[in-house]
């Protein structure tokens, strides 16, 4: 199994998040940090079947849908399990959710 790692700034609505991806032959972990690096909260999905099955590993009270979305959407590129994490100072919202899944797409599509 080979892994490699991809980091990038994304910086949108005068917002700045780290991310952070890992990328193995079935699997990618991705960490999105705004401010300080950090884990927070945290979502794992499995796309071996037809469709993604999603579960929480660590509770979010915010964004669930967006970290929902990014690692089904992960998980059935690479036809495996994806891991997300995120940490932000407040709600991210639809301008900065829509940037953040397109330079994540990007990036694991290199």
């Amino acid at each position: 199994m080979s892994s490699s790692d991809h980091s990038m700034t994304v910086e949108t609505e005068s917002r700045k998040f780290d991310v952070k991806i890992l990328k193995y032959d079935n699997a990618f972990f991705i960490s999105i940090s705004e401010g300080p690096l950090r884990i927070g909260g945290m979502i794992i999905s499995i796309a071996t079947g037809p469709t993604p099955v999603s579960s929480e590993i660590i509770p979010i009270r915010q964004d669930l849908m967006f970290l929902k979305l990014v690692s089904q959407k992960m998980a059935s590129e690479v036809r495996g399990i994806c891991v997300v994490s995120l940490s932000s100072q407040k709600e991210l919202g639809p301008g900065p959710s829509k940037i953040l899944i397109e330079k994540i797409t990007e990036a694991i599509r290199k």
